[in-house]
């Protein structure tokens, strides 16, 4: 499996998102990324509600 193709900025802001180390993140399959994405705009969905 190659890595993602994304930049090292990207990288980083995407690993401390989902606390992961970059390493990971890099080899991470992109149907697991997409659902960790996912799963982290729900939160941040439901946590901009209880703001409110």
């Amino acid at each position: 499996m190659k890595p993602l193709n994304i930049s090292p900025e990207t990288a980083i802001k995407l690993a401390e998102a989902l606390k992961v180390p970059v390493e990971h993140l890099m080899h991470m399959p992109q149907h697991i990324l997409m659902q960790k994405l996912m799963e982290l705009s729900k939160d941040n969905e439901s946590a901009d509600k209880e703001k409110q």
